[in-house]
């Protein structure tokens, strides 16, 4: 009997509905214990019809073949979003193994189109036909037997035709202790040490040119940095939270150098990065770290430091953004995924700047600066501006020393300089 496979799907309430694809005998593939989602009948059944898109991606497979299996499924997700699937509902699916290993996990995405028209199975076949990838990614199609019991039927293309290649039972299944992407965030978005991010870009140098050139910059950074005898802060914070003001003021009042993260050496090609999958994307901010770390090690050694950003506020979105559903679904307190790099060179304070939602909206109005894919998430999705929030809040070695931002400037940089000169003498 073949191993069942589990799904988890992202609904509009932000919680995940769980099920379990897995032998043609109905009883084979139910979990001990887990009670059938009700939901799911709705979600798979008549009418309308369902269809599962996921990208394959063999466990135990290098940096190059994720990055691919990224870049499809980005592209796919563009497609689905256009012409003839516009009246259909598209949802994130994750398809992962009940033990939770790492490296098992595959993105893909659930199309329900409430008319069940002809036109949406050809045109996804005929997307498929576009993916000249290796291996090919499958067609799901859900419907629902005589008696009402949920099956999928899985299609390929062979010979420029389609061929049935498989047919299981939907069966329930327990929610897994963790969410499923957890396991593979450290190989994915939250890199543990530069080696990791690094592998990433390296994949990338052959489509991305920008990519050997930021390489070429961590080439010249030296192994292993030290900080100097000056204190290094870093200033965290939601867009519009004061945070360049405050880092400007307390640079200024403490005459330290202020540097950025990404540093201005690769915040040139920031763009190109952003409209990369997020494996890409977070590759690139992680490796502006440690060039960083480089400068902040020479510069502490003549003055304070303060740094505008850095590896919090890298790792804290790559949380949120990678991790479907509500709060209840992010890694908890004390998880690995929340610790320092151990190769990255670790500010002596760091400081999180916030306010109240109403007041934060109302600054950005008055900015009317372009906004980048994750600012305007922030915006439009509180649970995902909540999500960034939690995950600051839990950042460990060190943690973030949390500052209300809402009074007038002067208050809130008297305040920093106390907290600064009671943590850093």
């Amino acid at each position: 009997m073949a191993t069942p496979r589990c799904f988890a799907l992202e609904l509009p309430d932000c919680t995940l509905a769980h099920f379990a694809l897995g032998a043609d005998a109905p009883g084979d593939a139910d979990v001990p214990g887990a009670r059938p989602d009700p939901r799911l009948d709705a979600l798979l059944g008549p009418p309308g019809r369902s269809y599962s898109l996921c990208v394959p991606v063999a466990p135990g497979t290098g940096c190059g073949v994720r990055v691919q299996a990224a870049r499809l499924h980005q592209r796919l997700l563009q497609q689905l979003r256009c012409g003839p699937f516009q009246r259909c509902q598209l949802r994130r699916l994750l398809c992962y193994s009940p033990g939770g290993q790492a490296g098992c996990l595959q993105h893909g995405f659930l199309l329900r189109d409430p008319q069940d028209g002809p036109d949406t199975r050809r045109a996804l076949l005929e997307l498929l036909g576009t993916c000249q990838e290796a291996p090919r990614p499958h067609l799901g199609e859900f419907e629902a037997d005589p008696l009402g019991q949920l099956w999928q039927r899985l299609w390929a293309l062979q010979d420029g035709g389609q061929v049935q290649v498989g047919r299981a039972r939907v069966a329930p299944t327990r929610e897994p202790p963790l969410h499923p992407v957890v396991p593979d965030l450290p190989s994915s978005v939250v890199f543990p040490d530069v080696d990791a991010a690094w592998s990433v870009l390296e994949a990338c140098t052959s489509f991305i040119p920008e990519a050997q050139a930021v390489l070429d910059l961590v080439d010249q950074c030296p192994q292993q940095v030290q900080k100097g005898k000056f204190p290094v802060i870093a200033i965290e914070g939601l867009d519009a939270t004061g945070k360049t003001t405050v880092t400007q003021s307390v640079s200024d009042s403490l005459k330290a150098v202020l540097l950025k993260s990404p540093p201005s050496c690769i915040g040139q090609w920031r763009k190109i990065f952003d409209d990369e999958p997020t494996i890409i994307r977070r590759a690139f901010y992680s490796l502006g770290n440690y060039i960083v770390a480089s400068e902040i090690a020479k510069e502490s050694t003549k003055s304070p430091v303060i740094v505008d950003r850095y590896w919090h506020s890298t790792a804290t979105y790559a949380i949120a953004t990678e991790v479907s559903g509500g709060l209840q679904h992010l890694p908890p307190a004390h998880h690995s995924v929340y610790q320092w790099p151990k190769d990255l060179l670790k500010p002596d304070l760091v400081l999180l700047l916030t306010v109240s939602p109403k007041e934060r909206v109302q600054r950005l109005e008055g900015r009317g600066m372009e906004k980048t894919r994750e600012e305007a998430e922030l915006e439009a999705n509180s649970i995902f501006r909540q999500k960034v929030e939690v995950c600051y809040q839990r950042m460990e070695n060190p943690g973030c020393h949390v500052v209300d931002a809402s009074p007038s400037r002067e208050k809130v940089l008297q305040k920093v300089l106390s907290i600064i000169q009671n943590h850093c003498n």
